[in-house]
């Protein structure tokens, strides 16, 4: 994935119909903040799902229906988390290399 000034940041949530949402500027501002907060929550609600997948599948006694309905609900969670990766993966510096040297330190 290329990355340059012009690139939007990924935002952590989509629009009315799926598509994702991007906020273009200052990445600095009100709506970026939101979304580090919303990041936030995700990522700690998707720490809370395994915890609670951990118990769950650790009782015998968990049914197909409530073990369906956690496998829906880590399903969302990784997206959230993919897609937050996707975003801060994405504005990660380049690094500079000069010539064909690897850089210095490996």
């Amino acid at each position: 994935m290329g990355r340059c000034a012009d690139e939007g940041r990924l935002l952590p949530w989509a629009s009315p119909d799926g598509k994702p949402c991007y906020l273009m500027g200052d990445r600095s501002g009100y709506l970026s903040r939101v979304a580090d907060n919303v990041e936030s929550v995700q990522l700690g609600m998707a720490v809370e799902l395994l915890d609670h997948a951990d118990d769950m599948l650790a009782d015998c006694r968990a049914t197909s229906a409530q073990l369906h309905y956690l496998a829906a609900r880590m399903a969302e969670a990784l997206r959230d988390v993919h897609r937050i990766a996707r975003s801060r993966g994405a504005r990660l510096p380049v690094p500079v290399h000069d010539g064909d040297e690897p850089p210095s330190g490996t």
